[in-house]
């Protein structure tokens, strides 16, 4: 049997005896058991029973970390989204086995406690890239960081949730457009690419005033004088 085969078996037999007999009921022997294994076995692919109910978080963590490190600074932003979107993709492709574990988790507080854990390493995670993405160690850029860090994750846990108890039929989509929507509340710092090339500056509105008259003023604004 495949090592990806066996830990499916016992996680079926987990989630089995989880609804028969209640979380705390169920004991670890009891798992190997029914899986038809013994406990070397069921050790030699889960630290312990709660690890048989949630994701390879570290695996999914590993995957987070490749994707934005193949980002530059003006591609950072669409390497977050790809990011929620990997996770989120896990989660479906679970496809019964993250229902059942919603449900088991919404009923078990120290599996609740476990998953709010779980949730502070990728906040953690993504607020550490996007500190250094803004390039900024002032405290309001800290704050800036973190905040920008727990919506992203609010979004994704929001379209998550939402899929779980059947009210998204397209998930991906939603979770697409909750990150436009994440993104959009934080402008892009100016990266090195950005500075120094020169350009145009375009200024539009509308005044009364004779356009040749404005032309002195336009152009001091534009490079940094006041107005006068």
């Amino acid at each position: 049997m495949s090592k990806q085969a066996a830990r499916i078996r016992l996680a079926d037999a987990a989630f089995a005896l989880f609804d028969e007999r209640g979380y705390e009921q169920t004991t670890v022997d009891d798992i190997a058991e029914r899986a038809g294994a013994g406990r070397t076995t069921f050790f030699r692919h889960y630290k312990s029973k709660e690890d048989v109910i949630f994701p390879d978080h570290d695996r999914l963590l590993a995957l987070i970390k490749d994707r934005l490190a193949s980002s530059s600074h003006s591609t950072a932003l669409i390497a977050v989204s790809d990011a929620v979107r990997l996770v989120l993709l896990h989660y479906i492709d679970e496809g019964d086995l993250a229902h059942r574990r919603y449900a088991l988790t919404s009923k078990v507080p120290v599996l609740r406690d476990r998953e709010i854990a779980s949730v502070a390493r990728y906040q953690r995670l993504f607020r550490e890239f996007i500190a250094e993405w803004m390039g900024d160690p002032t405290e309001s850029a800290s704050l800036r960081a973190e905040l920008m860090a727990a919506s992203v994750v609010s979004a994704h846990n929001h379209v998550l949730r939402r899929w779980l108890r059947g009210e998204s039929s397209d998930p991906v989509a939603e979770m697409d457009e909750a990150m436009r929507e994440v993104l959009a509340l934080f402008p892009a710092p100016s990266g090195p690419e950005d500075s120094g090339n020169g350009g145009t500056t375009l200024v539009a509105f509308r005044t009364g005033q004779d356009l040749d008259a404005l032309l002195p003023s336009l152009r001091r604004l534009v490079e940094g004088g006041s107005v006068r």
